[in-house]
């Protein structure tokens, strides 16, 4: 096994399938645009809506407007993040998909490139592509919630910045697997669109899981999406705890509305701690990722089985 030339195959593959999705235009642009739309909606829209919540939930404490909008625009842009980490992986993977549709995989694998080199260069493809949207959607609702009222520290905005990352690989982790078994462009349009419309409840952003009922919270805690979801919250919005204590607010009634709105979150009635929701998502990424260069390795087999009957019969 020759490394170096590998690492090239690999590097070659990853660039040319980033220039084919910013070279497809409307992709582009409807990938990068759909989540600063939706966190448009929620800033123009649902604020005052989610304002009345938090009002609601404070139990009639006065706190600083900064405070309480802040908190909201944290809110607001966790869900954001959290849901188009995954969403955009999934549009980002047409390449793979269209490329089967075309016959290009086919031409593909008749050059000496090995299996894993395609396998590698579809998946680092879509993570670059979706890592450079969420970023930019990043930095917009950073630029949102400075606006309203910012109280992360520098290392709860570091933590963020790597938990979008972490977000990112699982999403683009499912989106590989899911997408091999997709075989035309409809199909990938169709997926898109449902897990554009059904990811956002199922992982907990656009729905406060304590809102859910006991069961069916118990079984979006067993969904590894859902402590994407809860990362990004915790970091997001835990600095404002300060900020609501030092305004009046009692300790139990913070603690009511951060595990209300799943800042903490509780799998059975035990606290879930930041390290081991690291822990849950790094190992789904692992095992999503294995699935699916064992998926790819098989059905290179039978690839090779097929042929080798066709060839049989010709004789």
């Amino acid at each position: 096994m020759n490394l170096k030339k590998d690492v090239k195959q690999i590097a070659a593959f990853t660039v040319r399938n980033i220039k084919l999705f910013f070279k497809d235009k409307g992709t582009l642009i409807g990938a990068l645009i759909a989540p600063l739309i939706i966190m448009m909606l929620y800033a123009l829209f649902l604020h005052r809506v989610f304002l009345q919540t938090f009002d609601s939930t404070l139990e009639g404490i006065i706190l600083p407007a900064k405070t309480v909008n802040g908190l909201v625009a944290s809110y607001e842009v966790s869900s954001v993040l959290s849901v188009c980490c995954v969403t955009v992986a999934f549009v980002a993977n047409m390449n793979m998909v269209a490329d089967r549709v075309s016959g290009a995989r086919a031409d593909i694998t008749v050059t000496p490139a090995k299996g894993h080199v395609l396998v590698l260069g579809y998946y680092f493809a879509t993570a670059v592509v979706t890592l450079a949207i969420c970023y930019i959607t990043m930095l917009a609702g950073f630029c949102y919630i400075a606006g309203m009222g910012w109280a992360m520290t520098a290392g709860e905005a570091l933590s963020v910045v790597f938990d979008v990352f972490l977000a990112t690989l699982f999403g683009t982790a499912l989106s590989s697997v899911v997408c091999f078994f997709l075989r035309s462009s409809g199909s990938i349009n169709a997926v898109s669109t449902i897990v554009s419309s059904v990811y956002g409840f199922i992982c907990g952003a656009y729905y406060p899981i304590s809102k859910f009922s006991k069961g069916m919270a118990n079984v979006i805690m067993c969904l590894p999406g859902t402590y994407c979801t809860g990362l990004l919250r915790s970091h997001f919005m835990s600095g404002y705890a300060s900020l609501m204590t030092s305004g009046g607010a009692p300790q139990d009634v913070i603690d009511g509305l951060f595990s209300g709105f799943d800042v903490r979150l509780s799998f059975f009635g035990s606290d879930v701690k930041t390290w081991t929701m690291y822990l849950v998502v790094a190992c789904t990424v692992l095992l999503l990722i294995a699935a699916f260069v064992v998926i790819n390795i098989i059905s290179a087999k039978r690839s090779r089985k097929s042929k080798m009957c066709i060839t049989d019969k010709a004789k």
